[in-house]
Formats: structure tokens, C-alpha cells, sequence
């Protein structure tokens, strides 16, 4: 019998969605995605309150069981399906990973993804401080990876999953990463992955026309 599709209601622009669509792909899950008009406030209103009081993508729709929270979301999908690859039982392994996802919900989401809401989204945000935190990160991100393959070791993991997008966006918020040959290698092996999807571009910041 078939895995039922998995729908994930989410934007394309958002990199919190994009971490679970990437997830869903490399898992090979059949995936249904739901769009969510993010600009027309859809998060905000009831129907989808109903299924995310937090009125924020992502969501997951598993066969009857609803999850947000787009790093629980990986989580939950690693444990689920993942065989043990995505996020090990070993726990020193498995905390190395929580510590990227840590940094994800951190100083990934005040550094890049916060660059990224100013010139995609039209946020009122200091360019000049988010932009600074995001090149404190990469430089951290940039000696980490000068010693390992992935973000929590030799292998991919759920970390990598929860900070590839906004770190491949950086520029559009008018973040380079020029100064960071390890972390441009690493979105390569990133992207090398089977089943990897990437996330939409925007022509905005860096990249714009």
C-alpha cells in the first residue's frame, strides 16, 4: 500500500518551509503542497488558525496529524522516516544536530533570514546589525565546515537541512558569501544530495538584476 501524501502548506519565498519541502524530497515522501497567500494575510485567518494557532507556515498535514514549527516539523519526519540517517539515536551525534537547529531558530533566523525579510518582504529591520550578525555566523559556519563534510559531521543530517536555505538566500538580503569558500562547498554538497528541490530565487539584494 502507498504512503498517503504528506501536504505541507507553505509559501515558496519562506526558507522555514523550504527546510520541510527539502526534508519531505530527500525522504522521497509523497508531498502535496498547499499554498498559503502569506501577502493576503491566509496565516492570519481563522481556517488556518485552526491548524496552526501560531498563524505560521510551515504545516504539516501527516494523515490526520497536524505539526508546525518547521525545525519540530524535521524532527518529527527524521524520526518517522528517516531510518535513524537524518537524526541518530547516538547522542552525542543527535546533540551535535539539536545545536545546529539551536542555531537555526537563533542566529540564523536574526542574521540572513532576517537580511532576507528586509529586501524580500519589505521588513523595518536595522540592515546594517542583521547584516553584521549574519557575517559573524558565516564566519563561525566557515571554520566549523573547514573540518567536516556537513554541519554535524561527515554525513547529512536534519541540521543542514534547517540552515541550507537562508544561508543559500544570504545574498538576497545583500549578505556574500564570497569570504566563505567552506560554506559555498557545503551548499554544494547540500545540493548534490538525491531528491535535493531548492527554494525559489527572488531578485532581490545581491541578486538583484
Amino acid at each position: 500500500m502507498s504512503q498517503p501524501a504528506i501536504k505541507l502548506y507553505r509559501h515558496p519565498l519562506s526558507g522555514h518551509a523550504h527546510r520541510v519541502e527539502l526534508l519531505l524530497s530527500l525522504l522521497k515522501l509523497p508531498t502535496e503542497l498547499v499554498f498559503v497567500d502569506l501577502a493576503n494575510g491566509a496565516h492570519k485567518k481563522s481556517e488556518f488558525l485552526a491548524i496552526n494557532a501560531f498563524g505560521q507556515v510551515p504545516v504539516i498535514d501527516d494523515n490526520g496529524i497536524l505539526f508546525s514549527d518547521s525545525n519540530a516539523i524535521l524532527v518529527y519526519l527524521a524520526k518517522t522516516y528517516g531510518k535513524g540517517t537524518w537524526l541518530p539515536e547516538e547522542p552525542l551525534a543527535a546533540a551535535s544536530i539539536q545545536r545546529w537547529l539551536s542555531v537555526a531558530a537563533g542566529q540564523l533566523a536574526y542574521g540572513p533570514a532576517s537580511a532576507r525579510l528586509i529586501t524580500v518582504f519589505g521588513a523595518l529591520l536595522n540592515a546594517e546589525d542583521v547584516i553584521a550578525r549574519s557575517h559573524a555566523l558565516l564566519k563561525v559556519m566557515d571554520g566549523e565546515l573547514a573540518n567536516s563534510l556537513f554541519l554535524a559531521g561527515a554525513t547529512a543530517s536534519i541540521a543542514d537541512v534547517a540552515n541550507y536555505a537562508y544561508i543559500a538566500h544570504a545574498p538576497e538580503g545583500n549578505v556574500s558569501l564570497q569570504a566563505y569558500p567552506n560554506v559555498r562547498a557545503w551548499l554544494e554538497r547540500v545540493e548534490a544530495l538525491p531528491g535535493f528541490v531548492p527554494m525559489q530565487r527572488t531578485a532581490a539584494g545581491l541578486q538583484a538584476a
